[in-house]
């Protein structure tokens, strides 16, 4: 397998991996529930969602990494945004330049929150060690609720996140392979699976308190990893906050730094 650097055409393929996956989340939330507003658009290459005011969807991927960033283009982005009533939230890969940090500083926007993109080529001569304890079996659309409430339960230390969390994951089974792990045939943990074009978006893990610490995510990873292969995908991905656990425990997998990115907010 030939090497993978972290370069500009890698940071295409992954964003615009992330960008493809959020669309099919907002396409499926317009379908579920048309009177949500849910929308998106692309403009210069830069694919901009709206899932509702406050939504961490609601924001651009990829702006400056398809095509150069010209004002017109951003206009009509902010335009999008504003006339929902929405702040304007970008996802800018440092990979785009410094001319489109500085010209988002020049319009007034602010950075307030930093992403950092994991990548890993997939290999399955390479299996993850997991807890033979530990089962995992794919969800079914019928366990839209259980599914959601078992992600939700994960986020137990945030309880203000919860309800979103529960909303989110529910949703989540209309546009992406989603997965139980199972600990004495009780589900402990969550996990999502977004594939295009080769790329294999990994997303929504979560546990439950009294299952930590069993290697569900573990079994997870190797569930999603092994699906994502057969699929004809070569290359997986997730996001994590810089430095944190899940940071680390990607690493330990065998994923790799591509970059860091930086979130600009300019207010309604």
């Amino acid at each position: 397998m030939s090497q993978l650097f972290a370069d500009l055409a890698l940071a295409r393929r992954l964003e615009g991996t992330e960008g493809r996956g959020n669309a099919a989340f907002v396409e499926a939330q317009a379908r579920i529930d048309p009177n949500s507003g849910a929308i998106w658009k692309t403009a210069g290459g830069t694919a901009a969602m709206f899932a509702g005011v406050g939504s961490p969807i609601t924001q651009t991927f990829g702006l400056g990494i398809h095509e150069p960033l010209v004002e017109r283009d951003l206009d009509a982005i902010e335009r999008f945004f504003r006339t929902r009533g929405s702040a304007v939230n970008h996802e800018v890969c440092p990979l785009a330049g410094v001319d489109v940090y500085a010209t988002l500083a020049r319009r007034g926007y602010k950075p307030t929150e930093l992403s950092t993109v994991l990548y890993q080529p997939i290999d399955m001569t390479i299996r993850i060690p997991s807890n033979p304890g530990v089962t995992v079996r794919q969800a079914q659309q019928s366990e839209a609720k259980l599914y959601g409430k078992i992600a939700a339960q994960g986020w137990s230390e945030h309880p203000e996140a919860m309800p979103y969390i529960e909303g989110f994951a529910q949703l989540s089974l209309a546009c992406a392979t989603c997965f139980f792990a199972e600990h004495g045939g009780e589900p402990i943990a969550t996990a999502a699976l977004f594939m295009h074009g080769g790329t294999a978006l990994l997303a929504g893990a979560s546990t439950i308190p009294r299952g930590r610490r069993l290697g569900a995510q573990n079994a997870l990873l190797n569930t999603r990893l092994h699906t994502a292969a057969s699929n004809k995908c070569d290359l997986a991905m997730m996001v994590a906050a810089p430095g944190s656990s899940s940071q680390r425990n990607a690493e330990r997998q065998g994923f790799r730094i591509a970059y860091t990115r930086t979130k600009w907010q300019l207010d309604a």
